[in-house]
């Protein structure tokens, strides 16, 4: 559903430029809020409430989970895009990003990731470095 990487640019009003192919895969409702490492998250409908499931099946005594309720319940927000294809992110997503101008929108399936672009490319090189580890087992699945 959700592949590539893509440079948009955030505007002075903090709206962000969705890209086109990923548009049509949103209409029907979808959720932003943040991410594990400093990046934002859009889940469309369906996959916030998987998530939302997940979520809520870890148990309240559970200190690692509720710290990951807390981060990723008190940021979400439901969003639309606009005429343009624009979402608008808050003040209060953007700084947790660190996004002010170039911003890399990354498909990852289903979900879509919006990334500040010196963490995309450290984050990015740390993933072909773990991935070379990995290989092995999904030559094994593929073989």
């Amino acid at each position: 559903m959700f592949w590539g990487e893509y440079l948009h640019c955030i505007d002075k009003k903090g709206r962000l430029i969705i890209p086109a192919r990923f548009r049509p895969h949103l209409c029907d409702g979808a959720f932003l809020t943040r991410g594990l490492d400093h990046n934002l998250v859009i889940y469309p409908h369906d996959s916030w409430c998987n998530l939302k499931q997940h979520l809520n099946e870890i148990a309240m005594t559970d200190s690692n989970g509720r710290a990951l309720r807390r981060l990723l319940f008190s940021g979400a927000m439901e969003i639309s895009l606009d005429r343009q294809g624009r979402l608008l992110i808050p003040a209060y997503l953007r700084d947790y990003a660190d996004l002010n101008g170039n911003t890399f929108v990354v498909g990852m399936e289903d979900m879509i990731e919006i990334w500040n672009p010196t963490r995309w490319q450290e984050t990015l090189k740390h993933a072909t470095s773990e991935a070379s580890k990995s290989s092995n087992s999904l030559n094994a699945r593929t073989s």
